[in-house]
């Protein structure tokens, strides 16, 4: 039997469960904004214990990656992406998630050659790239001061 393609998408929404787009959103903005508000409250407590603006940002961002590893480690934080969507992917929590994540799934194939190698697949292109990038700026900035 020979299904025409609008034949099969009346079949597919009449058959599947309907998507609630707007709930999905709105909980996805709320738990993105509820890690960026909880990241500026650990700017704030970082000022107020005396550090300042640069240190407070440094001690912020390290709080979040080692709070977002640790709740990898325990399978919460794959919960609660589970129910956020792409709201978890606040890109410092989401790329510390995808990189422990990493690490413990190819954790029985051995240190080096399982948690090291998986764990620098997601992270390798970013420190390549950041690396690069930095040594290209840094080229720009000091050749004209040669010429």
């Amino acid at each position: 039997m020979e299904l025409s393609s609008e034949e099969y998408g009346r079949r597919v929404r009449r058959a599947g469960p309907p998507s609630p787009l707007g709930r999905d959103c709105l909980w996805a903005f709320c738990i993105g904004g509820g890690i960026c508000v909880l990241g500026e409250a650990l700017r704030q407590a970082f000022l107020a214990a005396g550090a300042d603006k640069v240190t407070a940002g440094t001690l912020t961002s390290c709080t979040l990656i080692a709070l977002s590893a640790v709740l990898t480690a325990l399978g919460w934080y794959q919960k609660l992406a589970a129910k956020a969507g792409a709201g978890s992917l606040v890109p410092i929590t989401g790329f510390a998630n995808a990189v422990v994540s990493a690490a413990i799934e190819f954790r029985p194939e051995g240190r080096v050659t399982g948690t090291g190698a998986k764990m620098f697949t997601i992270a390798g292109p970013v420190i390549v790239y950041g690396t690069l990038a930095s040594a290209v700026y840094g080229l720009a900035l000091w050749l004209p001061g040669l010429l």
